[in-house]
């Protein structure tokens, strides 16, 4: 659930903030994944931050199924650092396009925070199919 209000949060949170050099007249703009700065196509980052709490979702009702349910936090793992990858796109971007100088907001982490509770999801997931099948084996 964590994953879930961690991912939802980062829709509308700024991530990043686009400062234009002190020769000029000064502009601010925070990026977020559903826009806020002057550059057209961010769906990329809207598609990323999005899937990443849809997927965490889905995966909390998938409990039975605990291999698929461990497939799918790796999934998300890898959906975790991609965003980083195209939050790093659209900074490039955004530096050459507008000349601008970029910060990173303190809501930036929230991926990173979720990719470690979904790695440690998947551990106990793991550990519980192991278990699951000691028992099997038992019998």
């Amino acid at each position: 659930m964590a994953v879930v209000a961690l991912g939802i949060a980062l829709l509308w949170l700024p991530v990043v903030q686009l400062v234009t050099p002190a020769e000029t007249e000064l502009q601010v703009w925070e990026l977020s994944a559903l826009g806020g700065a002057p550059l057209q196509g961010l769906w990329g980052l809207t598609l990323t931050t999005a899937l990443i709490p849809l997927l965490a979702l889905v995966d909390i009702f998938l409990f039975k199924k605990r291999l698929v349910q461990a497939r799918l936090n790796i999934f998300t793992v890898f959906l975790c650092l991609g965003y980083y990858g195209v939050l790093a796109i659209y900074i490039w971007q955004a530096k050459l396009a507008l000349g601008t100088e970029w910060h990173i907001l303190p809501w930036a982490s929230f991926p990173l925070v979720c990719l470690v509770l979904i790695m440690m999801a998947t551990r106990r997931i793991l550990k519980d199919e192991a278990l699951v099948r000691a028992a099997d084996r038992i019998r």
